[in-house]
């Protein structure tokens, strides 16, 4: 995981900091956390912060179990991390109250450290990732058009809550889309102002927020990621009606998030769906290969056959780069 001034940032997805936006987390315990690695781990999932300042009705129809997620706009291991959310969604997405947090991975580049000094040292550790988690990266845009910060499209997001929370995640990401397969510099705000009117934000409205009172509620996530000892991301941290919580580290597989959500839950029972593409195609524009796999529950080859195939009939179009594609609905 990252450090929040960034001393050790050796994780290309460059990792964050950041804190409680009053919009999306609210304050709790600090919970402990495991010990800090130079990179964006595989191991582990994380990208580690280092030392710094750091259809079937579901059983359970009130949203009572709370999950903070923290996250920035430009992690790797968050876009590797983007199947296990989507299916989450699904599944608990009525019973659970999703809260994101902004990180703020990367201040700016008033550092040297872990083997990640300039922009460049980026892009071929984004490489590696995108072939670990089957995700889509290029990473061109840190050889082309480098981000300065993380800042910018961080503060976009909390702007968009401000006008409307649904959309905020449809901008997010659309946001990573651009930065991870198009290589487009999110940090510049004619980007953030495509990406919010293709997704159907008041970009007026946006605008102001951004400048105004998005910045105090960034802020207030980041306080939030220090209050909680976030060290890396993805970090998930479970409530429970009883106070209880559970904190999952990393990228984990789908598979541990429903083991932590029914160990604290017996009661709760996952919503099922149709296990079929069309489906998916209701619910979003796009898709990766990795992410019909981990929602359909089927090999990625498989999945990719089904994609391409759907795009031959005409109801999807592909985009295609280095090390995969990514489908959106006509």
């Amino acid at each position: 995981m990252l450090s929040i001034a960034l001393k050790k940032l050796r994780c290309i997805s460059l990792i964050f900091a950041g804190l409680q936006m009053m919009l999306s987390c609210r304050p709790t315990p600090t919970t402990s956390t495991p010990t800090m690695q130079p990179l964006c781990d595989t191991t582990t999932g994380a990208c580690a912060l280092p030392e710094s300042n750091a259809h079937n009705a579901p059983h359970i129809t009130v949203k009572t179990i709370t999950i903070d997620y923290f996250t920035d706009p430009i992690c790797s291991s968050c876009w590797g991390f983007e199947p296990q959310l989507r299916r989450l969604k699904m599944q608990y997405g009525a019973m659970i109250d999703l809260r994101y947090c902004m990180g703020g991975l990367l201040p700016d580049w008033s550092y040297n450290s872990g083997g990640i000094s300039k922009p460049s040292d980026v892009y071929g550790h984004w490489r590696e990732v995108a072939l670990y988690y089957e995700m889509p990266i290029d990473g061109s845009v840190w050889l082309t058009d480098p981000l300065h910060s993380s800042y910018p499209p961080s503060i976009a997001f909390k702007a968009a809550q401000l006008q409307d929370k649904t959309k905020a995640m449809d901008l997010l990401r659309r946001l990573r889309e651009m930065v991870f397969i198009e290589n487009r510099n999110i940090a510049q705000w004619s980007v953030i102002s495509e990406a919010a009117h293709a997704i159907g934000l008041d970009t007026t409205t946006l605008r102001h927020h951004y400048t105004t009172e998005a910045k105090a509620a960034f802020e207030a996530d980041l306080q939030y990621t220090r209050q909680n000892g976030v060290r890396g991301f993805p970090t998930l941290i479970l409530r429970f009606p009883d106070g209880r919580t559970e904190t999952l580290y990393g990228s984990k597989p789908y598979a541990m998030i429903a083991q932590a959500l029914q160990k604290g839950a017996p009661d709760l029972q996952p919503q099922t769906y149709p296990k079929h593409l069309s489906h998916l195609l209701t619910l979003y524009p796009t898709w990766t290969a990795k992410e019909v796999s981990v929602t359909l529950e089927i090999p990625v080859a498989q999945a990719e056959q089904q994609l391409r195939a759907s795009a031959t009939d005409g109801q999807l179009e592909e985009t295609k780069i280095v090390n995969g594609s990514i489908w959106r609905k006509r």
